[in-house]
This record gives structure tokens, C-alpha cells and sequence, in this order.
């Protein structure tokens, strides 16, 4: 898979939905550059020895700021890699209609390595260049957790930011994903994986989509296969699992688990936390080669790990009905092609794995507006819902029980979140399902109408702009 390029695979999508809109080559051109490309070597001190650490940060579009994106620790970063999930950030943040630019962030290095203390060293270190180079802040450019990072690194890129912006009011809007008590928002963890099956649940409301590709309507009952066992995987299939779905198949890097009958995903998260791996677990069977794990009968395959995982050599042997892009760019445009021409409904990263910007977006703007969601509004809305009940009991003449009174209740930080999330993946999915359905006696593929749909939003920001007149 080295002779795969990411960017590239990006830009050929751009370019198949370019096709479908009214836009100048040169805007086009212009909506798929990288605005710039920030490549950062630096020293730390690890240990009694000094490393050089390689590191980026990619700021894909400017045309609305700040820029969007996470950071990931992994010793695979490279600047292709940046670049095109900077790229997927732009059309993810359109589709979804969040107004970020699009971008990304990357150090070379394998977490694992390294102590608790020395990853704090480097993340600081990190932090501190991209300062220097105006590269990060809430209203410049706003990381956020990715592969290989999550809330602790967050705390510290936040209070590092701090330090140098000390009489920065809205300084807490640097970073997104930051821990709840340095002004993160209920329900950002789990946030991707949530949207995933908000997602395929909408998807599979589509009772002629779903009689196409041989199947009943509603996500109960649908057996599942999940990629990847880390933050979106494992919510992905806790939520899945917890709506009905059956969940058959768990791929890890190393091995997979597999039983017909479906797994219980809180029991073998325990066993991971409890062993740092799913070997071994007695409640499925293992296969070593994780990859397999994904040809294997399902109704729905979730990639969820990292991108190219689906290429022309093992896509011929997925069986899978409905492919949810969990992962950025886990299909290659190769493996497509002939996913799409075997009757696969494949439901697209920059649409389905939106839910972690989309939350992003709720925190940052909690950042800006300092002040919890439902604070004002909670105990209101918890009055009026238990005098319209009272109501109800004085002109009827029945008790409503304590149990049915528990039912109804104001709207906590974490149901407004969760609403929200649930409100743009379903408005989200209708924009583009509409786009598709208008172009699908053209062989238009769901990705395709997903990349008109921010194509449109984009140039049409352009234009107004002025920029192209």
C-alpha cells in the first residue's frame, strides 16, 4: 500500500464531483490547494539523549476561519497523510455545515514509546511552534484529538496556549476535546462514533435504498462488523449494539474477534482495559489476520481504524451491503469502483465520521460564549414540563406515576449535545441524498453527491467573496 497517496485519492474525488457543478476550473483548482503546509523538526530531551521530532501542521482552506482539525500521534505521519485529512476537513466541516476551514495536525511518533511525562514534553514543545507561527488559536486554527491523542493531550496544548496568551479571554477555544473541567462539552468522546450510527440509521431509513441492496429498513437486527477498537470503534459499536444492531465482528491490529451471535462490546472492553488487548477473549473466536475479519458475512462493515484499509486487492472479497466510512479514507478510489459496481451502498467519510467536528463545533462555541448548554434554560424547561403534567392529571383525573414523571425532564448539556449531533446528521444525509437522487441515472455515487454538496458550499463562499468574480 506504500504506492497509494492519500492526497491523491482525495483530489480524484474532488475532481469526479467537480464535474457535476457550475464552478471555473480555476476556483475548483484553487478549493483543492492547501493553503499552507507547515513542516516543524525540533528537539526534545529524551531521557540523556536529544531527538529531533518531526512534526506538521496543514491549514487546507481559508475560506472560513478558524481552520478545523485534530492532531495524531503516529510513527505513519506524513505530509501526504496531513494534507489530505486537512483536505477531508474542509468538505467534512461544508457538509455539515460547520463554519471551520479545514485542517490537520501530525507528529511522527509511536505514543508507545514514550512516558506519560516525555509525550507531554513533546505535545508542549509542539504547541509552543505552532504559536510561534500564528498556527493555532480560536480564531486562527483549532486542534483537536485524533489518532494517538485524546483529552490529556488536549489539557496540555490548552494550558500551554494559555501561558503565552495569558489576557486572552477566549483563550480555552485554542483546542477542542479538552477534558470537561478545562471547558470540553459533555458528549465529545463518544461524538464520531455516535454520528456514525446516527448516520447508517438515516441511511437505512430509506426503504428504497435499502430494497436495492436486499434489505429491511431500521438498523435493528443488522449485523455488524467494526475496524478499529479505539474511541470511534468501540462507541460506534456500544451505540450500534444498544439500538438493536448485532454486533459479529471486532478487528484490531492485532487479531479480530468474530461470533455469529454477536459480541457484547461493554464485556469485551473490559477484558481490553483489563488485558491492553483482545486476545484471548473466550466469548469469540480469534482470527489472527484482522483484515480477513472484514470479508467475512455481514450487512454492514465500519472501518474505523485508518485510511486505505479497502484497496483492489482484498475489496473483490467484501461482502458487506452498507460500507459506513468510520475512518478517514479507509475505501481507495480503486476499491470503490468495484465495491460499487458489486451492489455495496457505501456510506462516505466526509459525511459519516462528521459527528467529532460537529461536537467540536458545540465547544468551541461554549468556549466562546462561556457558558454551559441547558444552564439557562434547564430548570424552565423542568417547570413547565411538570405543569403541563399537573394539567394533564387535574382535568383527566389520573396520577401520572414518579417512573413517567422521570421521563420528562430539562434538557441536560449532554441531550442538547446529542440532539444536535443527531439534527445535523440527519439534515446532513437528506442534502445529500437529495443531490444523488437527482443524478443517480448518471452512475453518481452517495461519495460523489456528498463531495457536491460541499463543492457548492465552498465555491459558493468563494464568490461571494469576491474572489472569484
Amino acid at each position: 500500500m506504500d504506492d497509494i497517496k492519500f492526497f491523491q485519492n482525495v483530489q480524484t474525488y474532488v475532481d469526479q464531483a467537480a464535474s457535476f457543478t457550475q464552478f471555473p476550473k480555476g476556483l475548483i483548482d484553487q478549493i483543492k490547494a492547501c493553503n499552507a503546509v507547515y513542516q516543524i523538526n525540533f528537539p526534545v530531551k529524551i531521557g540523556n539523549d536529544i531527538q529531533v521530532i518531526e512534526a506538521y501542521r496543514v491549514q487546507h482552506s481559508h475560506h472560513k476561519l478558524p481552520t478545523k482539525g485534530g492532531i495524531r500521534y503516529s510513527d505513519m505521519v506524513n505530509q501526504d497523510e496531513v494534507m489530505a485529512l486537512a483536505a477531508l476537513m474542509t468538505y467534512k466541516c461544508s457538509v455539515v455545515d460547520v463554519p471551520f476551514g479545514g485542517a490537520k495536525g501530525g507528529i511522527k511518533i509511536n505514543p508507545k514509546n514514550y512516558t506519560e511525562e516525555q509525550l507531554e514534553k513533546i505535545t508542549r514543545r509542539y504547541t509552543f511552534e505552532l504559536i510561534k507561527k500564528g498556527f493555532i488559536g480560536p480564531s486562527q486554527d483549532v486542534p483537536a484529538p485524533d489518532y494517538g491523542t485524546g483529552e490529556r493531550e488536549m489539557s496540555w496544548i490548552v494550558d500551554t496556549y494559555i501561558q503565552f496568551n495569558p489576557t486572552q479571554i477566549d483563550a480555552a477555544g485554542c483546542v477542542t476535546g479538552k477534558p470537561i473541567s478545562q471547558g470540553g462539552v459533555q458528549g465529545r468522546t463518544e461524538a464520531t462514533g455516535r454520528g456514525v450510527y446516527y448516520g447508517l440509521k438515516q441511511a437505512c431509513s430509506h426503504a428504497d435504498d435499502m430494497k436495492k441492496i436486499g434489505l429491511s429498513t431500521g438498523i435493528e437486527g443488522k449485523k455488524v462488523i467494526v475496524q478499529g477498537f479505539g474511541n470511534v470503534g468501540y462507541h460506534t459499536a456500544r451505540v450500534m449494539a444498544e439500538n438493536g444492531a448485532i454486533i459479529v465482528g471486532i478487528a484490531e491490529y492485532e487479531g479480530g474477534l468474530y461470533n455469529a451471535k454477536g459480541i457484547d462490546i461493554e464485556d469485551l472492553k473490559t477484558f481490553q482495559l483489563q488485558n491492553n488487548t483482545i486476545r484471548n477473549y473466550p466469548k469469540a473466536k480469534f482470527v489472527k489476520q484482522s483484515n480477513v475479519l472484514m470479508e467475512h458475512e455481514c450487512d454492514i462493515l465500519v472501518p474505523a481504524a485508518l485510511e486505505n484499509q479497502i484497496t483492489k486487492e482484498n475489496a473483490p472479497r467484501i461482502k458487506a451491503k452498507i460500507i459506513g466510512e468510520g475512518a478517514n479514507g479507509p475505501i481507495t478510489p480503486d476499491a470503490e469502483q468495484i465495491l460499487l459496481k458489486n451492489g455495496s451502498l457505501i456510506v462516505a467519510d466526509l459525511y459519516l465520521n462528521a459527528g467529532g467536528v460537529t461536537v467540536s463545533y458545540f465547544e468551541w462555541l461554549k468556549n466562546l460564549s462561556h457558558v454551559s448548554f441547558g444552564r439557562l434554560d434547564h430548570r424552565f424547561q423542568e417547570f413547565s414540563f411538570n405543569s403541563l403534567m399537573n394539567m394533564i392529571e387535574r382535568n383527566t383525573g389520573r396520577k401520572i406515576s414518579d417512573q413517567d414523571r422521570k421521563i420528562v425532564h430539562g434538557a441536560s448539556e449532554l441531550d442538547l449535545v446529542r440532539s444536535g449531533l443527531e439534527d445535523t446528521m440527519i439534515n446532513a444525509y437528506e442534502n445529500i441524498h437529495e443531490i444523488w437522487k437527482q443524478h443517480k441515472s448518471k452512475k453518481m455515487s452517495f461519495r460523489t453527491a456528498a463531495y457536491v454538496n460541499a463543492l457548492n458550499k465552498i465555491g459558493a463562499a468563494y464568490m461571494e467573496l469576491g474572489v472569484f468574480p
